[in-house]
């Protein structure tokens, strides 16, 4: 991607322009904006997973069916990835971004009011493909946007509203269900959602420096540019065996909180979502310690930590599994904020679109949510919480076998 943009974003003749400093209004507002949208984003892709067992009870469908709400979504939103990453690169990243968060609203009035479980299915898919916009455009928006020395933190910023809208989505949907349901849980979402989407468009300043990517470069010869690099395609595979392990274990985690021994309500089970808390602040600290030793370090040792958190949730006071789980969502936002900044540097530094890379490491990643999300309800089912924690666990071996894999990469300059 080249240094310079455009003046406005759009438009023809690129007008060289600094990226946003530290100290300076439009970084401010440009990462106020963006951790405001991954808020809105997060909170409403993954309120539902702590409605499921009130879904089960409401719907009356199976645990695996359930999934559906999470992972129907995490799907559409893969494939949506494919669309709107390519599309940002010609048409620009705000455009994509605001629109985005004008449909998200819009769908999540509508799914409060929903009746039937299939409507609710089918808006949730229509909703995980207008999701996409954030996740599309995030990353290069701000790597083009920012200057070189703060982009890196302001992106573990990003990772970091996306671990506080996750957490709050999930809290205020398990509060709302004690006091009225299910479509109190989502109305309650849906308001968030409208409320982030008016802040974004005040606050988001336009592009400056984005360059179309040329309507020659057909999207086929885009898309396949971003599979020719191995480190590139180890990020991707990363991305969706983290996310796998992690949205297996949350959402089996749900069930085994709300059954015996523990037998929580749905409110004090969304407490164990505090532990995003941690996961907010881990990602951009790991941000920090990898500008000092190096992505190739960070990452590995993240990824080990989600393997040690996984090894305390087996065991049975609810004190070890909190703890565990604990653990294991600072490894993942650690590993993933590290990962996701990395790629677009990777992708910028060879001359590839960033908005299609960075879309090619978010559609693996939901790739890995949706998977991972349906298979954990079927684990849970046939093999309680042993077999959810083999099915994450085996994820997790097979993400630090990548992250060797990434570690005899050649280098762009860059660690």
């Amino acid at each position: 991607m080249a240094a310079d943009g455009d003046a406005v974003e759009g438009a023809p003749g690129p007008v060289p322009v600094e990226g946003h400093r530290a100290g300076e209004p439009g970084l401010r507002r440009a990462a106020t904006a963006v951790f405001l949208a991954g808020l809105a984003v997060f909170a409403t892709l993954y309120a539902p997973q702590a409605l499921l067992p009130e879904l089960v009870r409401s719907f009356e469908v199976s645990p695996a069916a359930s999934t559906l709400a999470i992972s129907i979504s995490t799907a559409s939103l893969a494939v949506g990835l494919l669309v709107l990453g390519p599309l940002s690169d010609r048409r620009g990243r705000t455009p994509v971004l605001h629109a985005s968060l004008a449909a998200t609203a819009v769908l999540a009035v509508l799914l409060a009011l929903t009746p039937v479980w299939e409507l609710v299915l089918v808006l949730r898919a229509l909703q995980g493909f207008a999701l996409a916009g954030l996740p599309a455009v995030a990353v290069a928006y701000l790597r083009e946007e920012l200057h070189p020395s703060v982009s890196g933190r302001a992106i573990g910023l990003y990772v970091s509203g996306t671990a506080i809208g996750g957490l709050t989505g999930r809290l205020l949907a398990g509060v709302l269900t004690d006091v009225g349901g299910w479509r109190a849980a989502l109305g309650g979402t849906a308001v968030l959602a409208v409320g982030c989407a008016v802040a974004v468009r005040w606050l988001l300043p336009p592009s400056r420096r984005f360059s179309r990517v040329p309507r020659e470069v057909g999207l086929l010869r885009q898309l396949a540019a971003g599979f020719t690099d191995p480190a590139l395609l180890a990020l991707y595979g990363l991305a969706a065996l983290l996310m796998g392990a992690f949205v297996a274990v949350y959402n089996a985690g749900t069930f085994r909180l709300e059954s015996a021994p523990y037998s929580l309500t749905p409110a004090l089970a969304s407490l164990v979502f505090l532990a995003y808390l941690l996961g907010s602040v881990s990602s951009p600290t790991a941000s920090g310690l990898a500008d000092r030793m190096g992505r190739r370090v960070v990452v590995p040792m993240a990824v080990l930590l989600m393997a040690g958190g996984l090894a305390l949730t087996l065991l049975a006071p609810l004190a070890g599994f909190v703890v565990g789980l604990t653990v294991l969502t600072i490894g993942f936002f650690a590993a993933h904020g590290v990962a996701n900044g990395w790629v677009a540097v990777r992708a910028q530094l060879g001359g590839r679109a960033v908005g299609q890379a960075a879309s090619l490491y978010s559609f693996w990643y939901y790739v890995g949510s949706s998977v991972g999300g349906t298979l954990a309800g079927r684990a849970w089912e046939h093999a309680g919480w042993p077999g959810v924690a083999v099915l994450a666990g085996g994820c997790i071996v097979g993400a630090l076998l990548l992250t060797l894999v990434l570690g005899r990469t050649r280098s762009l300059n860059r660690p």
